[in-house]
């Protein structure tokens, strides 16, 4: 059996606007770029503080990604199940929340 099979939540998917999608993978095609900065600047020798504010850079990428599809998650799958009476959505909401702020 695999982690799938014993993880009802791992089964559901989400369908995504275009623009959504659009949007989230052009946030992540930046950061792909900024990493392979951060591996050219390693690669040659660049300094120290340098490479920590590009790392910064990638990390500031990463919690804007975060926030946006938090945010739609909220406008939509959230909003829906509470509508539909999902009550457990909401501790599958603060679970995730408390995963983001550590």
């Amino acid at each position: 059996m695999n982690d799938t099979e014993n993880c009802p939540a791992c089964r559901k998917t989400k369908v995504r606007s275009a623009e959504e999608l659009k949007s989230l993978m052009n946030r992540l095609s930046r950061m792909e770029g900024q990493i392979r900065g951060i591996k050219g600047m390693l690669e040659k020798d660049a300094y120290c503080t340098d490479i920590l504010t590009q790392v910064a850079a990638v990390s500031a990428a990463m919690n804007a990604f975060s926030r946006e599809l938090l945010a739609e998650h909220i406008r939509t799958c959230v909003a829906q199940d509470i509508r539909d009476g999902k009550d457990e959505t909401i501790d599958d909401l603060v679970a995730t929340l408390q995963k983001l702020m550590k």
